[in-house]
Formats: structure tokens, C-alpha cells, sequence
């Protein structure tokens, strides 16, 4: 089985995601989303070992500002190196964002869709809708020798679209938001709760667990349950709904969880 991809987690949250695609055979990766600042993207860099000069290309999810308020700082941060990847970015996303469409008059902005293919890094990139209260919102799935590596967050729900995108992968990267008696308990207004509970909200670990038994397959090597809320959700009880599928099933993949503050290594 190749084993190319790597997957860095250099925060996932609430308050900001980053994530690093990295094909260890070259060194090169792409960066998903920038939610975080320039000193915590460095710092989550040197501390999973990926040389921030090898990104050549930013995806981003959606235009919320836990997945976008840093990408400026950053970029300008990588230019001031030599460095300056292309941002693809969904124009929807780029129309509703200040941060996203500022980010056009300085660096290379390409669009797309579900109907593309992205190429960076030596990776074929498959974007796919996710269904969340964006002006548009997807997922990811990886391509290169051979291995394969899916990442779906700030999704309401798994739609047989995403399900089939996700499947037969190596490194998966799940949605794992809330508990739905941790986010009922929660100290947020109730319009907020309904938000997060409805299909165009975030996964709770339920859900989350429900979707990983159906891919669940001989390939599958590696799990990480992300964007856990830290106010409706625990890291215990993220990681226990998805290990508890893996250990039902008699499933030989590790799982484990990607942290607001401290960034993880997975694959």
C-alpha cells in the first residue's frame, strides 16, 4: 500500500483551523484553510516538521472567519520569503469575504467548484459540497501514488455525495463538532444551538460516528476528529465515539483528534 500523505493539524476549532496536506516523498504540501495567526501557523509548522516553503497551494473550506482571518498575515508572511503559493478559493466565498477578496489585488486567486480538479504539489485535488451556512462550503479528497486522504469539516450532514468522496481512503479527517447534550447544556442563545444542530451547521459525534462505520474499509489507516467544540464537546468524547466504531467493528485504523492549541500529526 503507498503511503504518501501526511496530514498536519496545526489547529481545529472554534477559533481557527489550518491544516497541511503534505506528500513526504517531496516535501511539498497545501495548506486547508488559515484561521490562526502567523506565529501559531509557524509554530504548528516546527512542531509536526513541515518547512513552511514547501506549501504550494492554499484551498479553502468556506469564508468563515475561524478558516480564513489569518490567511493574510500568512501569505504576506510567505511572500516576504519568496514564497507565494495560488489560493484557490469557491468564488461565492470570495464575493461574501473581505479577508478572502483583499487577498485577490496581492496574490494569485483561482476559483472552483465541485466539477474540478485541483493540481498542486504534485496532488490531484477533488473538491465536494459540504452543507454548511457559508456562501459555499467543501470538503476534500487527495489524490497522489497511489494513496488517497479525505477532509470534510463544517458540514450539517453526510450526503451520499460526501460519503462517496470520502470513501476508500487512507488518512481520514472528520467532523467531530458537538455533543448534543453538551451543546443543549451549552451557555449559547438558542438560536446559536439551533444553528449548529441543523443539517447546515456541524456534525455531532453521533452523526460523526455514524458516517465513519459506513467508510470504514481495509485502506483506511488513520482517523482525526476535528473541529471539536470546546464549549459542546470534549476531546474524551470525540475520540471515544469514533474509536468505539473502530473498535465494534474489529478495524485496525488509529484514531485520533485534532486540538484547538496544540497541533497533531496524523498518517
Amino acid at each position: 500500500m503507498e503511503r504518501v500523505f501526511r496530514l498536519h493539524v496545526l489547529a481545529s476549532g472554534s477559533s481557527g483551523n489550518a491544516s497541511i496536506v503534505e506528500d513526504t516523498n517531496t516535501g511539498k504540501g497545501v495548506l486547508i484553510d488559515c484561521g490562526i495567526s502567523k506565529r501559531a501557523f509557524l509554530e504548528g509548522c516546527a512542531a509536526t516538521g513541515f518547512d513552511p516553503s514547501g506549501l504550494e497551494a492554499v484551498v479553502v473550506t468556506h469564508e468563515h472567519a475561524d478558516h480564513v482571518k489569518g490567511l493574510g498575515v500568512v501569505m504576506r508572511g510567505l511572500s516576504k520569503l519568496g514564497h507565494r503559493p495560488p489560493l484557490y478559493a469557491p468564488a461565492a466565498c470570495v464575493s461574501a469575504s473581505k479577508a478572502l477578496s483583499d487577498l485577490g489585488s496581492d496574490f494569485e486567486m483561482r476559483s472552483f467548484s465541485d466539477a474540478d480538479q485541483i493540481s498542486a504539489a504534485g496532488m490531484s485535488i477533488h473538491p465536494f459540497r459540504t452543507a454548511h451556512d457559508a456562501a459555499a462550503s467543501f470538503g476534500f479528497r487527495f489524490e497522489c501514488g497511489g494513496d488517497a486522504l479525505g477532509f470534510a469539516t463544517d458540514t450539517g450532514m453526510v450526503s451520499p455525495q460526501v460519503r462517496e468522496a470520502l470513501g476508500d481512503v487512507r488518512i481520514l479527517g472528520l467532523e467531530a463538532n458537538h455533543g448534543l447534550k453538551m451543546l443543549d447544556a451549552a451557555d449559547y442563545p438558542a438560536y446559536v444551538k439551533s444553528r449548529i444542530a441543523s443539517d447546515r451547521g456541524h456534525l455531532n459525534n453521533d452523526q460523526s460516528a455514524s458516517a465513519l462505520r459506513t467508510l470504514l474499509c481495509p485502506r483506511l489507516e488513520a482517523v482525526a476528529a476535528l473541529h471539536v467544540s470546546e464549549n459542546a464537546n470534549t476531546y474524551r468524547a470525540a475520540r471515544e465515539a469514533l474509536s468505539g466504531v473502530v473498535q465494534q467493528e474489529g478495524h485496525h485504523a488509529s484514531v485520533q483528534v485534532g486540538y484547538q492549541r496544540r497541533p497533531i500529526l496524523v498518517g
